[in-house]
């Protein structure tokens, strides 16, 4: 079985200390990640792949998919990639961009996608008898959201760290919540993780607001050292569960 690469220590540290502030991995749960062949899904699945081997709790891991079936994403050379690890890994595809062409109703593509997708990785869930889902956003990802909340939406919300699912069967945690995208990036440059390129073309094809919130505060960083830190602070209280529906921006 292919060794895990290990994870630099401050990673380490903010997912131990996202783990533990608010519960996200407890004993005997079996944990379907979500891989999309980027960057912080792959550094995600290492780190817990690392966690395995020394975590107080035992957890199994498995990986899903899913292709939305655009033009130039392909993650199938992944395989061989998981089956050096030894881990079920679960693909799944369906014309996600083609059904928004006539099914979008005010949203944009990205919120679209992003519900259709959670909606498949529920489903493979309860069908192979994963209790909790696992996903890659990071801290840059909740800093934007709630500036898009906020600038389109005149309400203060951003993504869970840790929820439990409207039926209550299903638990969804973010274990990078605390980390940021530039240290995922470096993480999986460094080891050199199977990325695949423009794992959501049709974001990369499309300016986006989610595009203009990462430049803006790019730039507000720029002046502001602090700004992630202080973003954090007052998103605190966003990101503990409640009975509100989860923010999918």
């Amino acid at each position: 079985m292919k060794p895990t690469v290990k994870p630099p220590k401050s990673l380490l540290r903010k997912v131990g200390r996202a783990i533990a502030d608010y519960k996200m991995i407890r004993d005997g749960d079996r944990i379907l990640l979500g891989v999309s062949g980027g960057k912080d899904s792959l550094s995600l699945l290492q780190i817990l792949r690392h966690l395995q081997t020394y975590a107080p709790v035992h957890f199994e891991l498995g990986v899903i998919t899913v292709d939305p079936q655009v033009e130039g994403f392909d993650p199938k050379p992944l395989q061989t990639y998981y089956d050096e690890w030894g881990l079920p890994w679960f693909y799944r595809e369906q014309p996600i961009m083609d059904e928004a062409k006539t099914r979008l109703d005010g949203d944009s593509f990205c919120a679209y996608c992003a519900r259709m997708k959670r909606g498949i990785m529920y489903t493979t869930c309860r069908q192979e008898g994963y209790n909790v889902l696992a996903l890659a956003q990071h801290l840059d990802d909740l800093a934007e959201s709630l500036m898009m909340s906020i600038f389109h939406g005149g309400q203060l919300r951003t993504m869970k760290a840790c929820y439990t699912n409207d039926d209550g069967d299903l638990r969804i945690i973010r274990p990078l919540v605390y980390c940021r995208e530039n240290q995922t990036g470096a993480f999986a440059q460094a080891a050199g993780l199977p990325i695949i390129p423009d794992s959501c073309p049709a974001c990369f094809t499309a300016p986006t607001q989610r595009a203009y919130m990462k430049q803006l505060l790019m730039t507000e960083e720029r002046q502001n050292k602090h700004l992630y830190a202080n973003i954090l602070h007052a998103m605190r209280p966003l990101m503990v569960e409640s009975h509100e529906q989860e923010l999918t921006l």
